[in-house]
């Protein structure tokens, strides 16, 4: 089921999706200052590509005063707009039956997108 809900969502949007975070890390990995935000948009990118069948985890290792510092960075530069954009987008879905399940998907992202730096994306 998985595999059907992430074509689904590859051929509805999810493959634009993930191109404009893979162009996004590019811009940003071209500075050497947006290097650590340009592999967060690759992370975003992925996950954005096969979101079914995967879930987003705090990593412990990572987490620490720079996670901190570059997550509010991130959010003051466009992840809170990427976030919110995941909300409209979860919310539009779930006026549909049919929608839920992306929706969900979504919010999955909402997380991640809000806050990427020491967090995880893992196989359920």
């Amino acid at each position: 089921m998985n595999t059907l809900g992430n074509l689904i969502w590859l051929v509805f949007g999810g493959f634009f999706a993930a191109m404009g975070y893979f162009i996004g890390g590019l811009v940003l990995c071209l500075t050497i200052i947006g290097i650590p935000f340009g592999l967060q948009c690759f992370k975003l990118g992925l996950f954005a590509l096969w979101p079914f069948g995967q879930q987003v985890i705090s990593t412990s290792q990572n987490s620490g005063c720079l996670s901190l510092v570059l997550n509010i960075i991130w959010i003051l530069c466009g992840g809170f707009w990427i976030a919110i954009t995941h909300i409209v987008f979860g919310l539009l879905l779930f006026i549909t039956i049919i929608g839920i399940p992306f929706a969900q998907q979504h919010f999955k992202m909402v997380e991640i997108s809000l806050m990427p730096f020491g967090k995880q994306v893992v196989a359920d």
